[in-house]
């Protein structure tokens, strides 16, 4: 077709999502690269290397077969509520007039924050794509499901400590609309 072509699967049928799956997926984990750039804490660079390199792993789910382990899907699970319990005290606080509720910031903050919410909201894109494509009559395994679910959640958590880390004041979100 094109001798110069960047990837085999670009002229797939474009009703098939796994490409688009592929390339959002690079997407991501180009950006995980990016967003360690801008990190100094080299233990933080080190998991953040990790999981640029799990997004590799999930890449290729939807064409071939499951790629990830339910250990790994466990250790995301963690790295999450670590760094929950790392901004809990500033997080409860702005939370406490609603217990129990989840809480939303405005997606800003330091320039690291600011791009962990980008990749987090880049993940949320991803089940979507993976939703559309089950959907469609094809099998997608509930753990890549959850994965990709634990990416955005790590990002958004991830986002609170890059702020707090700065002194970055978050600003909650309050819908008009979902209580």
């Amino acid at each position: 077709m094109n001798k110069y072509l960047s990837y085999s699967f670009l002229y797939d049928d474009p009703a098939d999502l796994r490409c688009d799956f592929e390339i959002a997926t690079d997407e991501v984990a180009s950006m995980i690269g990016y967003l360690r750039s801008l990190i100094d804490d080299e233990g933080l660079r080190e998991e953040l290397c990790k999981l640029n390199e799990l997004m590799y792993h999930v890449n290729p789910c939807l064409r071939t077969r499951l790629a990830i382990t339910p250990a790994e899907v466990d250790w995301l699970h963690e790295r999450i509520e670590t760094l929950q319990r790392e901004v809990r005290e500033r997080f409860d606080a702005a939370a406490a007039p609603r217990p129990n509720k989840a809480r939303f910031v405005i997606p800003q903050g330091c320039p690291a924050a600011s791009y962990s919410h980008i990749i987090r909201n880049r993940c949320k894109a991803l089940v979507r794509m993976m939703y559309r494509h089950k959907e469609r009559g094809n099998a997608v395994d509930d753990l890549l499901f959850d994965y990709v679910n634990l990416f955005s959640g790590y990002f958004y958590s991830l986002s609170l400590k890059l702020n707090q880390d700065q002194g970055v004041e978050e600003r909650e979100f309050t819908s008009r609309v979902y209580f």
